[in-house]
């Protein structure tokens, strides 16, 4: 707007003003003075709206010039909000434009970056017959968020409402940096998945609601450092109890790559709640309460046999437990498990190296399960070493540790403590402590003379009245010279 053009604008509604405030203040007497006055007054108003008319083209003009936020409203490209009819072309549409749309530089290499663009489903609920897939790779620090997505009954079986599997590759390392899926209901209809994630790098996906998948819940393959938090996942819409949880089927979670992460989410209905097949995964404040163990369901599946490098912090195991393949490199801490749900290590190849189960409560109806259970149907466990399960909160459970502590006393050569009932492993100590106290004036030759079995036997050279307290450990490093 030229300075010009401004000061004649500010001296047109200046005039007006002052007019306006005279005319309203005029004596009724004198109606010529008035009449002349309010003619005037008309004549400036139309004055007035022909150089505001003319200055808000000039504003417009300036405006569409000028570079603005770069958001994308399905709306405008025809998707309809209600979900009455089908929106899968219209919000393709918006998400092609964003892809298209002017770069800031690049993240990674090959990966343009698009500066925060937004694909904005206005609150609306969108009917999709076809995956909304993304159509290029290359592309990131793009945002799709706040709406709801709704498969027809002509979606397809095995497609995922949500892809970022691109249609076509550029051939970069990684599809996509940064992408963002935020504030979304998706609802699978009992047709696919609700989001798959191929290859991609640093995605988000932050508050989702995803329901009525048939196979997987959010897909995560390969790539690096996908962020699932603040969401929910079931099957079916229930809070507990459901009286078809039997029938549950699918997974929650499917983590196949590395260095992801997955916390504060709730899995509340499906076979598996998180299945991973990657190393290095961090999964903390997680409830679990899918299809129960009881039922043959399962709350956090690790199917990585031989090197699992995976954290288990601070969640909750709601009547469904953890399974663990050939686990090295696992912690499980701070956790509850409720209702009988316990921890089931799997023999591939019988190797447990590195394994960390404690600080965890465990809470169950007295019906002696064991807290931490061995799968050996494929082979024994021959390969224990770093193994430490202790300092574990137990109520209507049996206690298991790699650490078993016990006594006896007695008047005798020799004292035996079985420790069978605590023990996870069988025949499996490697570190005994004990300490031996002789009642009365003999002080006699005592030694280790037997581990096996998870047996310690203590012996004497002569009978004696004593007690011997025992330490027995499984889990330490075995030493050789």
């Amino acid at each position: 707007m030229g300075t010009s053009r401004i000061a004649i604008f500010f001296l047109v509604v200046g005039s007006f003003i002052i007019t306006q405030v005279y005319g309203d203040n005029a004596s009724p007497k004198g109606g010529d003075h008035f009449s002349r006055k309010h003619a005037h007054l008309q004549k400036m108003q139309m004055f007035k709206s022909s150089i505001l008319q003319h200055d808000s083209n000039s504003v417009s003009l300036i405006l569409q010039a000028t570079p603005g936020p770069l958001v994308y409203h399905v709306t405008s490209y025809g998707a309809d909000p209600t979900g009455k009819s089908d929106s899968t072309d219209a919000i393709l549409r918006a998400l092609s434009d964003a892809l298209k749309g002017p770069g800031n530089g690049f993240l990674i290499d090959g990966i343009v970056n698009l500066g925060g663009a937004r694909v904005d489903l206005d609150g609306g609920n969108y009917l999709i017959s076809r995956p909304i897939q993304f159509p290029v790779a290359g592309k990131g620090n793009l945002v799709i968020h706040g709406g709801s997505l709704t498969a027809s009954t002509n979606f397809p079986n095995d497609a995922y409402l949500i892809d970022l599997s691109p249609a076509s590759n550029n051939g970069s390392g990684y599809n996509y940096e940064f992408i963002t899926l935020r504030d979304l209901f998706l609802d699978s209809n009992f047709r696919g998945g609700g989001i798959q994630i191929v290859n991609s790098l640093r995605t988000n996906i932050d508050n989702c609601y995803v329901t009525h998948f048939n196979t997987t819940g959010i897909l995560v393959e390969q790539g690096h450092e996908t962020y699932i938090r603040y969401s929910y996942l079931g099957q079916h819409i229930t809070a507990g109890g459901d009286h078809g949880e039997r029938d549950f089927s699918g997974t929650g979670i499917v983590l196949n790559g590395n260095d992801n992460s997955v916390s504060d989410v709730v899995v509340f209905s499906a076979a598996v709640g998180i299945m991973v097949l990657g190393q290095a995964n961090l999964i903390s404040g997680v409830h679990c309460y899918n299809k129960a163990t009881g039922f043959g369901g399962t709350g956090i599946y690790l199917k990585t046999p031989g090197l699992t490098q995976t954290r288990i912090l601070n969640s909750y195991m709601d009547f469904t437990g953890i399974v663990a393949e050939d686990p090295v490199q696992l912690t499980i801490s701070n956790s509850f498990f409720l209702g009988d749900a316990y921890i089931l290590f799997k023999s591939i190849k019988g190797v447990a190296n590195g394994v960390n189960v404690v600080d965890n409560m465990f809470s169950g109806s007295d019906k002696g399960i064991d807290i931490v259970q061995l799968d050996q149907s494929n082979g024994a466990f021959n390969q224990v070493d770093q193994v430490f399960i202790d300092r574990n909160n137990v109520k209507g459970m049996k206690v298991k540790s790699t650490v078993a502590r016990g006594g006896v006393q007695g008047n005798g050569s020799s004292w035996t403590v079985d420790f069978n009932s605590v023990l996870v492993f069988p025949d499996s100590i490697k570190q005994v402590q004990y300490t031996f106290i002789a009642n009365g004036a003999s002080f006699p030759v005592h030694a280790l003379r037997n581990v096996s079995g998870n047996k310690v036997v203590i012996q004497t050279d002569v009978g004696v009245d004593a007690s011997v307290y025992i330490t027995a450990d499984q889990g330490g490093t075995s030493f050789s010279s």
